[in-house]
């Protein structure tokens, strides 16, 4: 069965959340948002490919930064509603030049950075 990206449950913005994840050790790296549009482009290019919902634009992770993200495997949750991109990830995944975007743990109600920004 051929994927068409319009069975995918887009929220009324028509946006669905895509959570990348690296492809050697399991870490969850970031969440952004993609379209239709960029869910295709991810397929095609094999370079992940996101909606900037605040430059209201296509954001090709890595394209100015160099932390490119190779599709791996792209999958769909069983509502249909949510994306696992699967990457190999080059260098930090957040903006921040962190690792991973969930570096802030609450605990004990407290906020504790789990990790530094990479040195650039």
């Amino acid at each position: 069965m051929d994927f068409d990206p319009q069975s995918l449950r887009f929220d009324a913005n028509g946006l669905i959340p895509a959570i990348a994840q690296d492809d050697q050790s399991g870490e969850v790296l970031m969440m952004a948002w993609m379209n239709a549009e960029s869910v295709a482009q991810t397929l095609q290019t094999r370079r992940v490919t996101y909606w900037s919902r605040s430059r209201q634009s296509f954001w090709v992770k890595g394209e100015s930064s160099g932390h490119v993200q190779e599709l791996v495997d792209f999958r769909v949750d069983c509502d249909r509603d949510c994306l696992l991109v699967v990457v190999r990830q080059t260098g930090p995944a957040c903006h921040t030049n962190r690792r991973n975007c969930f570096y802030t743990a609450v605990r004990d109600g407290a906020e504790v950075e789990l990790m530094a920004p990479e040195a650039g």
